[in-house]
């Protein structure tokens, strides 16, 4: 899944060829369905949803687009991997949802509409692409003015190697082996800075804290493996 200015043709391929189980909730996605609920609540806590024009950014299956149009948002959710957006249109009208689905790129998109949306979000991508500081300023871009985006990612140290790759792809395989590369993570301070290059001003951090044996994820102020992040544009006549 991948919207960055130099897509990898790698990583794009990697999540085409599991596609098709990515609804299976015993499958290697089990672990992204159950940080869902964590993920849907930090963001309906922070933004007006309802009647919402929100653009979710590497979409993958449509987990979390389905989240927020349950929630009552009008979403439109790209993706650069074909099977990923086949898989969530037919998901979405199996369960009677609206949501306008895209094969594009964050700066494919740009150049193809005007329109600017008041609640961005990137959930669990910016480590799979090669560029993720061009990949913030196209998500920037994307933001009407006075706008938020949620960013959900992976921490870069120790921990979050024996936690996050280590740990849940070659001992609980809970993710794929290979789904993660160390290299690709990124340090809250790294989106930080960023995001203040594009424009935007970091207004929270917050940590996703999951249990493997209950399956239950929670919200933490702890960022040192999973963490989301909530950025906001500053308004047109700020």
């Amino acid at each position: 899944m991948s919207s960055g200015s130099a897509v990898d043709p790698a990583e794009i391929a990697k999540f085409e060829a599991a596609a098709h189980r990515f609804w299976d909730l015993r499958g290697e996605f089990r672990a992204l369905h159950h940080l869902n609920p964590a993920r849907t609540e930090f963001v309906a806590t922070r933004a007006n949803l309802k009647e919402t024009a929100i653009l979710d950014v590497g979409c993958g299956g449509g987990l979390f687009a389905e989240a927020l149009c349950r929630a009552g948002g009008r979403v439109t959710a790209i993706d650069m991997a074909p099977g990923m957006i086949a898989v969530a249109r037919l998901h979405a009208i199996e369960s009677g949802l609206a949501i306008d689905y895209q094969i594009a790129s964050a700066e494919a998109l740009l150049l193809a509409s005007a329109v600017r949306y008041p609640v961005v979000t990137c959930m669990e991508m910016l480590e799979h692409v090669p560029d993720p500081k061009a990949t913030i300023t196209a998500l920037a871009q994307l933001l009407a003015p006075g706008g938020q985006l949620f960013v959900s990612t992976i921490n870069r140290n120790l921990r979050s190697f024996a936690l996050a790759i280590v740990g849940a792809e070659y001992l609980a395989r809970l993710v794929a082996p290979g789904t993660h590369e160390f290299e690709r993570l990124l340090r809250p301070s790294e989106l930080a800075g960023w995001g203040r290059e594009a424009g935007l001003d970091l207004c929270e951090l917050a940590g996703l804290e999951y249990n493997p044996i209950t399956e239950q994820c929670r919200l933490t102020a702890n960022v040192a493996v999973n963490y989301l992040a909530m950025f906001a544009k500053p308004a047109a006549n700020a």
